[in-house]
């Protein structure tokens, strides 16, 4: 159905770009500068994590704008989220104008991922292009699983909370 292609080709190319010029603001403002944040957050080590949610918020903000392998590219996008959730958000209540920002933004981003990864790319995309078939997979799982393994290792691995004062 063309609506249901056109408003899916809308939801990526508004969410894929805002996250890829997310990741390009990150190196614009200066990685060592992300990294000294990511540092006081507990992220370690921080300039590694900093390059790696740049590149990762470009890479798969462009990948989800254009329809490329979509359950991956929303599957990295749900992995962001959680991250910056469990270390920026979590304890800051839901609205994003409340001090120090809520999880709305993070949580709004990462259900409008899954919902278009499990739905797919629509008509207009590159996956629709170069053929790329889903079927005898579930894209809801690979999403899911590409979201939250990753997060979940990423935050045992690197995670390491300051002290609260």
């Amino acid at each position: 159905m063309a609506r249901l292609d056109i408003a899916l080709l809308v939801l990526r190319l508004a969410l894929g770009i805002t996250m890829a010029l997310h990741g390009a603001n990150k190196i614009k403002g200066g990685i060592p500068n992300t990294a000294k944040w990511f540092g006081a957050i507990g992220m370690k080590p921080p300039l590694v994590q900093a390059w790696a949610a740049a590149l990762t918020e470009i890479g798969g903000g462009l990948m989800f704008a254009a329809g490329l392998l979509l359950p991956l590219a929303a599957g990295a996008m749900i992995s962001l989220m959680v991250v910056a959730y469990v270390v920026a958000h979590r304890d800051n209540g839901f609205f994003i104008f409340n001090k120090n920002q809520g999880w709305e933004y993070v949580f709004i981003l990462g259900v409008v991922a899954f919902a278009v990864g499990t739905v797919g790319a629509g008509k207009y995309s590159l996956d629709h292009v170069l053929k790329v078939d889903w079927n005898g997979y579930t894209p809801m799982w690979i999403t899911l699983i590409v979201g939250i393994v990753p997060a979940l290792a990423l935050l045992a691995a690197c995670y390491r909370p300051p002290a609260k004062q």
